[in-house]
């Protein structure tokens, strides 16, 4: 055999090594954060999803229930939803930290961001709830949306990335 031919044999035995290895790590990862996420979040995450929705300002973080008429997660959701709220409201991001870790990317500017730096507001949806997330810096920007990515990452088939309708113009 070439030694054209092994490299390409070697490549493509590494490529099929790696992939799975790394998806391994990343489905743990998603079950840890699960785990450790029943203990913080009241509601089930198996029937909601999470919609996180990067803006220009900031973004929204939507949980809702994937059935619309589960009366009961839907109040676990919107009880959480404002309790966290009021805790990142006052610069408290400790649930975040305790499900993803103290490196969770974004985190540490927004733990460190002095309150009011963020505009953390809630509102009811008919099937679960909202937090929006503005600030006025970029770099807290930049935090909220590296934040969110990490966010989608970790919480896996039980979240989604939102569209920005907001700075779209009626035609």
């Amino acid at each position: 055999m070439s030694c054209k031919a092994l490299l390409i044999l070697f490549v493509g035995i590494t490529t099929v090594l790696v992939v799975p290895a790394a998806s391994f790590a990343n489905e743990r990862r998603q079950a840890d954060v699960a785990k450790r996420g029943a203990a913080v979040m009241p509601f089930d995450l198996k029937a909601t999803t999470h919609i996180f929705t990067k803006t220009s300002d900031g973004g929204v973080q939507r949980v809702v229930a994937k059935n619309p008429g589960d009366a009961h997660q839907i109040h676990l959701i919107r009880m959480h939803l404002r309790e966290i709220r009021e805790q990142f409201a006052n610069g408290n991001y400790s649930a975040p930290s305790s499900i993803h870790g103290n490196d969770m990317p974004g985190l540490g500017e927004l733990r460190t961001a002095m309150p009011g730096k963020i505009k953390v507001t809630y509102r009811d949806l008919k099937d679960g709830g909202e937090i929006r997330y503005s600030a006025k810096t970029s770099s807290l920007v930049s935090a909220l949306h590296r934040w969110f990515d990490a966010q989608l990452a970790d919480h896996g088939t039980d979240a989604m990335a939102g569209h920005d309708h907001s700075s779209m113009q009626m035609r």
